[in-house]
């Protein structure tokens, strides 16, 4: 007898990934529905990337206008208003389209609301109703992660998904984490003139980046009067009074901080509670495994964005997401590729990476030619009177372009040419070849290129 499915697809997640895949294959024609547990849009446009971005844009455009005193603006009585500025960011993800599945329901998607389990690999239940599908998507992205950390029940922390709802500013801010986001939002904070304290395990800020990423953003959280604890864990956070006192090791020493309040960036974990082990489908707590189509073991079951694991971005969710689809409609032999894929962190100045860094080469016993520029040697610097950051350009020993960081104004925009050249496989010889405009940050790229071809 014919199995009767109620939809072609069932696409679990609504955000970058998930979102992404129930259009295409919504606009192909398959019959779809989207099931959503949280807010339409994912945490991306409702909780991280779209309303941090309008955030940080604020506390940047209030910090620029206080330093532009040296060029003789006047900034003496410049102040801000916060209920103000912290609702521009809801204006920016509403904007975005956050917590409003219109666009999907215009696209004739079936949008269903609550925690999707899986029954079987053609079945699963929101409540207690239960939908069949000939292909599912797995899409519901990851969480934070377990933090280790002794947290007494009274203590009200922080999560990068709640810090920009709080009511007003806190005068003390501890960050828990000095990766991509640890370091993000403690320069948000401290631009908007909290007292901030920010904290790793590690040796140095943003430990995945180059070395001299770390050591620059270092310099900058110095001056801004951010202070920067490496190589400390924070073992317990316990409530006094009105604030909250954080345990931490240092030096082999335990030592004691109080602050208003405390953040905590300490890492995601997929979220793949989902029945997967109804399905059959190889999972681990870092993520779903897929090939190179996104599909899973379970060839009737994709899955695509943070739930796989790996760097976390709108881009690769996007990315992961039309490769996944393509298959799912059956159009298309697009493949994963994330060669030339861009690593943002979004402090000022922006850092991108792409490609395999320094400390990737080493580990692997790989030869190679590198280059570092200061900002300070572009025009650009000169006449922004910027000069935090650098250019890092690194080559194997056939002089290919395998990876390389900019960290500058507008990064994300500069590194463009980066992942073109990694991706394509250039050679310094052909990247020096290319016209650069002289005062602009890229021009640092040119220069580099040129240097290691004259090398």
């Amino acid at each position: 007898m014919k199995k009767r499915f109620d939809f072609d697809l069932i696409v679990i997640g609504s955000g970058d990934a998930g979102g992404e895949a129930a259009l295409i294959a919504a606009k192909s024609g398959l019959k779809v529905a989207l099931v959503e547990a949280n807010k339409w849009g994912g945490s991306s446009l409702n909780e991280t990337n779209v309303p941090f971005g309008a955030a940080m844009n604020t506390a940047m455009t209030y910090k620029h206008a206080i330093d532009g005193a040296r060029f003789g603006i006047s900034s003496g009585a410049l102040r801000y208003n916060y209920p103000t500025l912290a609702n521009w960011k809801n204006i920016a993800a509403k904007r975005s389209g956050a917590n409003s599945k219109k666009n999907f329901e215009d696209a004739g998607i079936t949008c269903i609301h609550g925690f999707a389990r899986f029954l079987s690999k053609e079945e699963i239940s929101v409540g207690s109703e239960s939908y069949r599908a000939k292909k599912f998507l797995i899409a519901t992205g990851a969480s934070t992660a377990d933090t280790g950390i002794k947290i007494n029940p009274d203590v009200n922390y922080l999560l990068p998904s709640t810090a920009l709802d709080i009511p007003r500013m806190p005068r003390s801010i501890f960050v828990v984490g000095a990766g991509s986001t640890g370091c993000e939002m403690a320069q948000y904070f401290g631009a908007l003139g909290s007292d901030v304290i920010i904290a790793d395990i590690a040796g140095r800020l943003l430990p995945r980046e180059e070395e001299e990423v770390g050591q620059v953003l270092d310099e900058i959280f110095n001056r801004d009067g951010i202070k920067v604890l490496t190589q400390s864990r924070v073992i317990a956070l316990e409530r006094e009074g009105a604030e909250t006192k954080v345990v931490f090791m240092r030096g082999g020493q335990e030592k004691v901080v109080k602050v208003d309040a405390v953040l905590l960036c300490t890492g995601s974990a997929p979220n793949v509670d989902l029945g997967l082990d109804n399905t059959g489908i190889a999972y681990s707590k870092k993520g779903i495994k897929v090939d190179e189509t996104m599909m899973t073991n379970v060839k009737t079951i994709y899955a695509a964005g943070d739930v796989t694991g790996g760097d976390s971005s709108m881009a690769k969710a996007v990315f992961d997401a039309r490769v996944a689809a393509a298959h799912i409609i059956g159009r298309s032999k697009a493949i994963r590729n994330d060669v030339g894929m861009i690593r943002v962190t979004n402090t000022y100045p922006e850092i991108a990476q792409v490609g395999v860094s320094e400390d990737d080469c080493i580990r692997r016993d790989r030869k190679i030619k590198k280059i570092v520029m200061p900002l300070a040697a572009s025009q650009k610097a000169i006449v922004s009177d910027y000069y935090d950051g650098i250019v890092k350009l690194i080559f194997n020993k056939s002089g290919v372009l395998i990876g390389g960081t900019v960290m500058s104004p507008d990064a994300s925009i500069v590194a463009q040419e980066l992942a073109y050249a990694v991706r394509y496989e250039m050679t310094a010889e052909e990247i020096a070849a290319v016209p650069h405009v002289m005062s602009s940050w890229g021009e640092l790229i040119r220069s580099a290129a040129e240097r290691i071809q004259n090398s």
